[in-house]
């Protein structure tokens, strides 16, 4: 039976990749690299920041690499204040949450200021009493640590949780932790998270297959 809901941040709560993809893609420019969207889909999106500077700018030192990232996504917000929505059908969704009385958790890879950042842009931040923060783990997803830490301070049981994300890098570590997660098809194509084990895959949280997996299971 579901007690709580774990959900993702970007690309799961509202539409972000495209600003993300802006970003870094001027970025790489400076440095000569030409980023194209197959490779920012591929080694870009779900991942931490931490990881994508060591690949890509192997060269900087980890303090050099903290103060770019920063710099990056301070860009980010810049471009984002005032832009995002939330994703179709989300709203509804965290209201018979709260009917229900489930347990709510972010899990995300994004920077502690980004996450704030973006829920209150949202106007989400109250629904989330854990704030699980990937980048401040000794390991963020595609390790199963963050999603398990989630359960953990939220009291749950695997059996007992949702979760929701759109990359591979989230599936990996949600599914690690041993919890059923539901494919948003909103920055990888549907096939590809269905490969990866997300069940089901929807488009938004609209979905009438989601609608029938929460009746399912709400009441299981």
């Amino acid at each position: 039976m579901i007690r709580g809901l774990l959900f993702d941040l970007d690309g799961t709560l509202t539409h972000t990749d495209a600003l993300h993809y802006q970003v870094w893609q001027s970025l790489l420019a400076d440095s000569g690299v030409d980023l194209d969207p197959v490779t920012y889909r591929q080694q870009f999106s779900g991942r931490c920041n931490e990881a994508i500077l060591a690949q890509f700018y192997p060269h900087l030192s980890p303090a050099e690499r903290v103060t770019f990232g920063a710099a990056k996504e301070a860009r980010f917000r810049q471009l984002a204040a005032g832009r995002l929505q939330p994703l179709a059908g989300l709203v509804e969704l965290l209201a018979l949450a709260c009917q229900r009385q489930w347990r709510l958790a972010l899990v995300t890879n994004a920077p502690r200021e980004n996450a704030h950042f973006m829920l209150d842009e949202l106007g989400l931040r109250p629904a989330f009493e854990v704030v699980i923060l990937g980048e401040e783990l000794p390991a963020g997803k595609p390790d199963p640590l963050p999603y398990c830490l989630a359960l953990e301070k939220l009291g749950l049981m695997s059996a007992e949780a949702l979760a929701f994300e759109d990359s591979p890098t989230g599936i990996r570590s949600a599914l690690g932790a041993g919890v059923q997660t539901v494919g948003l098809a909103t920055t990888h194509r549907p096939a590809d998270l269905a490969a990866l084990g997300a069940t089901p895959v929807i488009t938004d949280f609209t979905d009438t297959e989601l609608a029938g997996l929460l009746e399912l299971k709400g009441k299981t």
